[in-house]
């Protein structure tokens, strides 16, 4: 595997030469834009816009704009020579519990760290097994592609992992789209955790990307001059109102079913009625029972 990146670790006074490799690879299939006419590459030209020259990847730079006429120049030697400790090395500035940590602060790029020649191997050990004996996680700053950023360091099969962390001003505020309350019984919560237990696993392998799978026959269909047709789904009935222990029964022995496992004790039994509900019912009962009173004779005029 390729490293992407070489430096190291700064953990208090020792030093730890690290590479990075890419902890993921993205298997996602890409497309190209044509022109639906003929068929024919869509491509992009890089020109200048005050003389009009097409330019090569050699001559394009980075530029900040100051303002709406004013750019400025930021060479990768500018950015290389800041005066930042974490330009040249990933500082370590603090340890925390893993489940401190929240999921959301975690983005989408995950990197290997292996040390960087046998000096280094024993360092990184050291800080791999402090990191497994204490619990914890390391939290550190490090700079990359042209920001500074905050990562996580943690410990899998005997190796330091690297997630690239966002801020914590990067993290919007969900409180104001939390629900609206509403009353749930226990037998409703009963009912979710039954689904829960019925759908717990601890292996994540047989999990594969079936949209992957569907566009590649869509692809090689095409390719052999085939239609692909799209298969008929079920329409569910608009404006359905959802019974919702009904639908966890049916979840429950579904996903039970499904791994072959017995139905027995897989319902989950129905709430009882609000006691507003029966009184009110009682009293519209009541109401209905109730004679009209006689209406009085009309004098006659």
């Amino acid at each position: 595997m390729r490293p992407v990146w070489s430096g190291a670790i700064s953990f208090g006074l020792v030093t730890i030469p690290i590479k990075i490799i890419s902890a993921t690879e993205d298997h996602s299939i890409s497309f190209r834009q044509i022109h639906l006419k003929d068929g024919g590459r869509v491509r992009y030209r890089k020109t200048c816009e005050l003389d009009g020259k097409e330019l090569s990847q050699d001559e394009i730079g980075k530029g900040y704009e100051l303002s709406k006429d004013t750019l400025i120049a930021v060479t990768d030697e500018d950015l290389q020579n800041m005066p930042l400790p974490t330009a040249k090395a990933i500082e370590i500035v603090a340890f925390v519990p893993a489940e401190s940590i929240d999921p959301v602060r975690l983005s989408d790029t995950s990197y290997f760290m292996s040390p960087d020649g046998q000096v280094a191997s024993k360092p990184y050990k050291l800080l791999q097994q402090a990191l497994a004996r204490a619990s914890k996680v390391a939290v550190a700053k490090f700079a990359w592609h042209g920001r500074e950023r905050l990562g996580l360091l943690r410990v899998k099969d005997g190796v330091i992992i690297l997630h690239s962390m966002r801020w914590p001003d990067e993290v919007r505020d969900p409180s104001e789209l939390a629900p609206q309350p509403v009353e749930i019984g226990d037998s409703e919560v009963d009912g979710a955790v039954a689904l829960i237990e019925a759908m717990a696993t601890e292996d994540l392998t047989g999990f594969h990307d079936e949209y992957h799978t569907a566009l590649e026959e869509v692809i090689h269909a095409k390719a052999e001059g085939h239609r692909v047709e799209r298969p008929e789904a079920e329409e569910e009935p608009a404006g359905q109102v959802v019974d919702l222990m009904a639908a966890l029964n049916a979840s429950v022995e579904q996903a039970r079913a499904s791994r072959g496992e017995s139905d027995e004790d897989a319902t989950v039994h129905q709430m009882p009625k609000p006691k507003k509900a029966a009184k009110k019912a009682t009293a519209a009962k009541k109401t209905t029972a109730k004679k009209a009173p006689a209406r009085k004779p009309r004098k006659a005029g």
